[in-house]
């Protein structure tokens, strides 16, 4: 459980009882009431929420809370929170319109928000008016004649606490349409409330998965065969050798052992040098999509127009963009600890998707029944999507009969990850009146991660020819009146997955350069050209427009070392100005500005704050050497060696929330799509070349 100012966590076990009318799947302790399936009250007058989804370093143990807090009148200091009981009433709601599957409670894709701020509202309005219900009882007055502020319902001069009316209050029967408080009555939302999970991060007492310590617990260490691989040999003897080793394990896919401590399990493991079959051939991925965009055959995605019947006869302005697979370069391992209890398996692991790991832990609990306890994810760019240390895990424990923490290393971590799938696409346009364009064509090559991740979620077998599921963010946002766009399904020697910000990042770099440079070839000024074109894209343009003032855009021509770029993806709307320029052969970013339309703002300081860490991330993304690849499996490398940005390289940065009534937006994917096509347009104002590969690689431009 996270108080507002404290930390700790509480996780959930069990169902409790539940008051007579207000049913609700939440555990209760001693003193408390649930008014709903979100919301209990406990008699001192502590509000609890409970949170579906599962914090990542987004803010949405703080967010959702907020919400709650501002509907039902609480007082922000006495706000707690605590993960939701793995049931169906917290299904992502937005999971069907996303494509997943059904009922599926999924933290991705910048949904959190989205998805349950109407039912989070609901339940507050629920509550609200339970707790004024019992208020209204004792005091004998209009309902109407009530309110709640500050943890009160309040009557005139007369006031109850939350904490005294909670039991009266649970016993009630819910409104069936509760009113919600009008935009005039709304005191929390927008305000830069403290995070509830930043004293106990600040401070390390916010437990992660891997500080889970049980009685007995045991600490194992292991490495994974590549894709397609199987273990061949490993020297045994050289592991027995190490004290305080308990027990080796062997299968095709994997070997691992386990020990006293996992200093001592790695050590024996690396002694051991296991050896896995596998691909020798390192492929460079670009050679692939090369061979795909030329030869594959590319499916009709989104069709506006008659784009061929424009420009037939014509000869449209052409460019091809790429943009490697990367890595997700998480701090936080892979990792999971697993006990036996009797008939029970207990399983501690950081996921984005709960429901998923529950029931991967069940395939290999051999029957038993699975406690889960979804734990805070370390990891933010979306590596735990897919908890995939689960099995091995689970197969530690039964064979020790002990509790077992698995964490891979970091290399063998990095080894393993499933890397965002990669595109590359040739861009054609045909310039119309005035230089404005009359015809967008998008011809793109790319691998499917999310597809897959999405498979292995449900259980199912990945497709063995993945089609691209999802080419969101591929369809400009311009009023061009002939677009096609048209992909070509690319199978990849590598385990793909879900990446933050994918595939948007991908089609925004595609996109927002090639406006760029139809912009230059016309002799238009980049902002203007992009004005032209957004009649229909009102809150895109102002964003842009807002970037562009703040910025004091000196227009991007030639000797400028600025470049403007804008995105409208998971419901919001960003622009960005970018300064920056090549040194030492490198790019270098000096400013970055962003005005940003999410619609209704929560939390203004979460919101610049998931701005600016998705643009730190993204510039990491666009600056650091592309991955190595050995047996289908990316080579790993020590941080210092990955050159990722360090602190002296972040730009200044500066963030404009627009106001905006609009329902909310996603935030978390926002600010990685916009980085790279902004800071590219930069550089070729500020020195002719154009960037048209991710990462960056200036000698090659």
């Amino acid at each position: 459980m996270l108080v507002g100012g404290g930390a700790g966590v509480g996780l959930i076990v069990a169902f409790a009882l539940w008051p007579r009318h207000a049913r609700s799947d939440l555990v209760l302790h001693p003193g408390e009431q649930a008014l709903n399936n979100y919301i209990k009250i406990a008699s001192d007058g502590r509000v609890t929420v409970a949170v579906p989804q599962t914090e990542t370093g987004q803010g949405i143990w703080s967010a959702l809370p907020q919400i709650v807090a501002d509907e039902l009148g609480a007082a922000w200091e006495t706000v707690a929170v605590e993960p939701a009981p793995l049931t169906e009433a917290y299904a992502n709601p937005l999971a069907a319109e996303e494509g997943w599957p059904k009922g599926m409670r999924v933290t991705a894709a910048s949904t959190s928000v989205r998805a349950f701020e109407q039912p989070l509202r609901e339940a507050a309005a629920t509550a609200r008016e339970m707790l004024i219900g019992a208020a209204t009882d004792r005091w004998n007055v209009d309902p109407g004649d009530c309110d709640t502020a500050d943890g009160l319902v309040i009557n005139g001069v007369r006031t109850f606490t939350f904490g005294e009316l909670a039991e009266e209050a649970a016993d009630r029967s819910p409104p069936r349409n509760p009113a919600l408080r009008p935009a005039a009555k709304r005191r929390l939302i927008g305000q830069p409330l403290q995070r509830l999970d930043g004293p106990g991060k600040a401070s390390g007492k916010l437990r992660f998965a891997g500080d889970v310590r049980l009685p007995g617990m045991l600490f194992a260490s292991a490495r994974r065969a590549p894709p397609g691989g199987k273990l061949r040999r490993y020297a045994r003897d050289a592991i027995t050798s190490v004290p305080g080793v308990r027990h080796i394990a062997a299968r095709d896919g994997w070997v691992a052992v386990v020990a006293d401590n996992w200093w001592t399990a790695e050590s024996a493991l690396k002694t051991a040098n296991p050896v896995f079959s596998g691909a020798r051939s390192a492929v460079h991925p670009k050679a692939i999509f090369d061979e795909a965009i030329a030869t594959g055959s590319a499916q009709q995605w989104f069709s506006r127009g008659d784009y061929d019947g424009v420009t037939r006869g014509s000869r449209p302005l052409a460019a091809t963009y790429y943009v490697a697979p990367s890595q997700h370069l998480g701090l936080e391992p892979l990792t999971a600890t697993a006990r036996f209890r009797g008939g029970e398996l207990d399983v501690w692991v950081p996921t984005q998707a709960p429901d998923a790991a529950r029931a991967s832990a069940d395939r290999a609990g051999g029957g038993a029944r699975v406690n889960l306890y979804p734990m805070p994810v370390g990891e933010p760019a979306g590596r735990a999507l897919e908890a995939d240390a689960i099995p091995i895990a689970v197969a530690l424990a039964r064979a020790t009969n002990a509790p077992v923490q698995l964490s891979l290393s970091q290399s063998a971590s990095q080894n393993h990850d499933h890397v965002s799938g990669g595109a590359l696409a040739r861009m054609t346009a045909l310039p119309g009146t005035g230089g404005i364009t009359a015809a967008w064509k998008t011809h793109v090559a790319c691998a499917d991660g999310f597809g897959p991740a999405m498979a292995a979620l449900s259980g199912a077998d990945a497709p063995r020819k993945p089609a691209w599921t999802g080419l969101d963010g591929s369809v400009p946002p311009y009023g061009i009146p002939n677009v096609s766009i048209e992909s070509v399904a690319t199978e990849v020697p590598f385990e793909a997955g879900y990446m933050r910000g994918s595939p948007q990042r991908e089609f925004a770099f595609f996109t927002e350069s090639f406006i760029d440079e139809l912009a230059h070839a016309a002799g238009i000024e980049p902002l203007a050209f992009r004005m032209a074109l957004l009649g229909q894209n009102g809150r895109l343009a102002r964003c842009l427009q807002g970037a562009a003032r703040l910025a004091q855009w000196d227009g991007g021509g030639p000797g400028s070392t600025m470049g403007i770029a804008g995105v409208s993806a998971f419901g919001s709307h960003i622009g960005l100005v970018a300064t920056a320029s090549i040194a030492n052969q490198k790019v270098k970013v000096h400013r970055l500005v962003a005005a940003v339309d999410c619609g209704r703002v929560i939390n203004s300081s979460i919101a610049a704050q998931q701005i600016e860490s998705g643009l730190i991330w993204a510039l990491a993304q666009a600056t650091a050497p592309e991955p190595e690849w050995v047996a289908g499996m990316p080579r790993a490398r020590t941080f210092g060696a990955i050159g990722l940005p360090r602190l002296g390289d972040v730009p200044e940065i500066t963030v404009e929330l627009i106001p905006s009534s609009d329902p909310p937006g996603g935030l978390s994917g926002l600010g990685t799509t916009v980085l790279a096509p902004a800071v590219a347009n930069a550089v070729h104002a500020g020195s002719g070349k154009r960037m048209r590969s991710l990462p960056f690689d200036p000698m090659s431009a």
